[in-house]
């Protein structure tokens, strides 16, 4: 049975001292925050999400397509509803390891990932980029991933800028099929 909605501000002990303000719990991040699933080493056989991924179905493992060097899988810590990453199936670090094949079709899969995300969520606009290497940001640096982040007029609100919080509106698993269902099809 569902608890009764209040407009009441539930008081829990030990949480402080009491305010105004009302709490958004995102429990699931801890998972982030503490590593998990980071890989233990440099190499493919250490863990690696990214090498584990494509051994999933498509639907446990949130990939949106799955091309012949690289895939595009759901990020599991979203800046925005539809942060995707397009991923090579190789297990590399740096951007001029790709091969020429990998590099092409890095750059056709992120091009496909805009389409479906213009498709299915009416993006205005789109970070996308790698980041090579810890120093310069990368959460899991031993395999290469290029971040497609789509953005909307006005989605910088106050929550992630004051509030150190992100509310993503849908499931990531809704997403998954949403976007899947508008990756555009080769001959399409």
């Amino acid at each position: 049975m569902l608890a009764r909605m209040t407009s009441e501000p539930e008081q829990q002990i030990g949480v402080g001292t009491p305010d105004a303000f009302q709490r958004l719990w995102t429990p699931h991040r801890m998972a982030y925050i503490q590593g998990e699933n980071k890989p233990t080493g440099p190499g493919a056989g250490d863990g690696c999400p990214f090498c584990s991924i494509p051994e999933k179905s498509d639907e446990d493992g949130l990939i949106i397509a799955r091309g012949d060097s690289v895939y595009a899988v759901l990020n599991l810590y979203p800046y925005t509803g539809g942060h995707l990453m397009v991923v090579p199936f190789r297990h590399i670090a740096d951007y001029t390891d790709l091969t020429a094949e990998e590099t092409i079709e890095l750059a056709e899969y992120t091009k496909a990932a805009m389409t479906a995300l213009r498709t299915a969520s009416g993006a205005h606009g789109f970070n996308i980029g790698m980041n090579q290497g810890t120093v310069a940001g990368a959460g899991i640096a031993a395999h290469l991933h290029q971040h497609v982040v789509p953005r909307w007029g006005g989605d910088t609100n106050f929550m992630p800028v004051i509030g150190s919080t992100k509310v993503l509106p849908q499931l990531l698993a809704d997403t998954r099929r949403l976007l899947a269902d508008a990756w555009p099809r080769p001959g399409a």
